[in-house]
């Protein structure tokens, strides 16, 4: 599998598909390249679907020191030059469309669209009271104890209620992966939203987006989906009901509706 070194570490990335337009996607601050594979194939015959794991993340390297957010972007930039990829549409959720959104602002000049989805412009008080929490449950360094603690606050009850058996087993699978490098890694990862807060500079991206919410999402409520809506000029906005901040797992058919509507619209 492809891995480029840049800005002194490598970088893992997969490009599938064809098309004449690229699709980036961003993961969540826990996601991989891996994490996208049951929903790429909806992407992936009109587009060249470009996944890419972040420094700390799946198989790119792991740095040890402390890091920004905003590192992100400009290793997304460096892998945009590698791949000759002179524009795109960015999809990013969480954490992946906190890159986007930074993203955008220093290169919107590179992209065609934005996909924003269950994500925050700021850390809020009760968001950076969740970090702190998973934070706490990751310095335990025990894979089953860690998605005991954090997958209530990702899924919603009612996929709790419908899918505790595929709960339990991915519980289990955590138990066998998760190691020690990984939990000092994501720990760096969730340090580096420390200061972020762009929500004044959103009138500043001037593409077409669209904005998802899940209206059972406790780490980034509707109402903060909302707020990014509501100041990036003429961009769209979809409430995913019944789902949590996986919307994109909970709602597989309505999530990809909704994207796959949006980019069929911007065709050119």
């Amino acid at each position: 599998m492809p891995k480029a070194l840049i800005n002194g570490a490598e970088i893992f990335y997969q490009l599938d598909g064809t098309g004449d337009e690229v699709l980036v996607i961003l993961n969540g601050i826990m996601m991989s390249t891996a994490s996208w594979n049951e929903l790429v194939h909806v992407y992936d015959k009109d587009y060249r679907v470009l996944r890419v794991d972040f420094k700390n993340q799946g198989q790119s390297q792991y740095i040890d020191e402390k890091f920004s957010i905003e590192m992100h972007v400009d290793d997304l930039k460096c892998l945009f030059d590698l791949l000759k990829i002179e524009k795109a549409h960015m999809l990013g959720i969480s954490y992946g469309a906190e890159v986007a959104m930074l993203f955008a602002l220093k290169y919107q000049h590179m992209l065609i669209s934005l996909v924003l989805s269950n994500t925050t412009s700021r850390v809020t008080n009760h968001l950076r009271a969740i970090g702190d929490s998973w934070d706490v449950a990751a310095k335990l360094y025990d894979g089953e104890s860690f998605f005991k603690l954090v997958m209530p606050f990702i899924y919603s009850s009612a996929f709790y209620e419908n899918n505790i058996q595929w709960l339990k087993d991915r519980e289990k699978l955590f138990g066998k992966i998760l190691t020690r490098e990984w939990f000092d890694a994501y720990t760096r990862l969730s340090a580096s939203t420390e200061g972020y807060d762009i929500t004044d500079r959103l009138c500043e991206i001037r593409i077409p987006t669209l904005c998802i919410a899940s209206d059972l999402d406790v780490i980034t409520p509707v109402s903060e989906v909302r707020m990014i809506h509501e100041r990036i000029e003429g961009s769209r906005f979809v409430i995913i009901p019944d789902a949590g901040h996986a919307s994109c797992y909970e709602k597989k058919d309505e999530f990809n509706t909704a994207v796959y509507g949006f980019l069929g619209t911007l065709k050119r």
